[in-house]
């Protein structure tokens, strides 16, 4: 596609209705029906996700698509050492991704949606096993028949990220607007190092995320979750020129 192309053929507001619904029916699903994607839709993706904006051009990403015998090997080495607590303890992640100090609100919206999502399963408060298990599904790509890995060059710094965050989002606005869902996940970044071995991914590249990419599987619980957004007055400011029309 080439980025100055003319606009498709839709007046305003169903072009306008089109980009906010892939938006914001954008969400985490966390189990996928056994339905193929194709390397071809992938690459369409991906093809619309580089147009992303990025400081200076730098386009700071790299994507390793995983599928069928490589993606199940990936699997199943994390799986070894996620079921082995001495030596899931013994891995570092390759940044800090969450706070080491948890405050208000953000540390309650994230036990409210972990909470949500157990309740769904019917997982209680204490249930590690089932927990752990639950947790242990990230690595299997929630059975997703594509994931991805996405890296960027250790030499970059804190604002790539910045700059991948869109990159991201463009990803999954884009698998939306194809009848695609995705999950991305921090979850893989524990384990780094035993995803670089599969991948012959070079140190000089450091893992992001992953994302499960797929067609959503609307008859497991878990995907009826749908988070909530605080409203924009509680986020936004607005300063200056209220633009108010004139009093007659």
């Amino acid at each position: 596609m080439h980025r100055l192309s003319n606009p498709p053929s839709l007046d305003d507001q169903d072009l306008r209705r089109a980009v906010d619904w892939a938006i914001v029916s954008r969400r985490s699903v966390r189990a996928f029906l056994p339905r193929d994607v194709s390397n071809e839709q992938v690459a369409g993706i991906l093809d619309v996700a580089r147009h992303a904006a990025s400081g200076m051009n730098t386009q700071p990403w790299h994507v390793h698509v995983v599928r069928g015998a490589v993606k199940d090997r990936i699997s199943a080495a994390i799986a070894e050492i996620d079921n082995d607590p001495r030596r899931s303890a013994e891995l570092k992640e390759p940044y800090e991704y969450y706070p080491v100090t948890w405050t208000s609100p953000f540390v309650d919206r994230r036990r409210k949606v972990g909470w949500d999502l157990y309740g769904l399963l019917a997982i209680e408060k204490g249930d590690k096993a089932r927990m752990h298990a639950q947790h242990g599904r990230n690595y299997r790509f929630f059975d997703a028949p594509v994931g991805l890995f996405f890296t960027v060059d250790r030499a970059m710094e804190q604002g790539s990220l910045i700059d991948y965050g869109m990159f991201l989002q463009s990803v999954m606005v884009g698998a939306r607007a194809r009848g695609l869902d995705t999950c991305p996940q921090v979850a893989f970044t524990k384990f780094h190092r035993v995803i670089a071995e599969q991948l012959d991914i070079p140190d000089s590249q450091m893992l992001v995320c992953g994302m499960s990419l797929g067609h959503a599987d609307m008859s497991r619980a878990e995907n009826t979750l749908v988070t909530e957004r605080e409203p924009v007055e509680r986020f936004a400011t607005f300063h200056g020129d209220t633009r108010k029309e004139p009093r007659s």
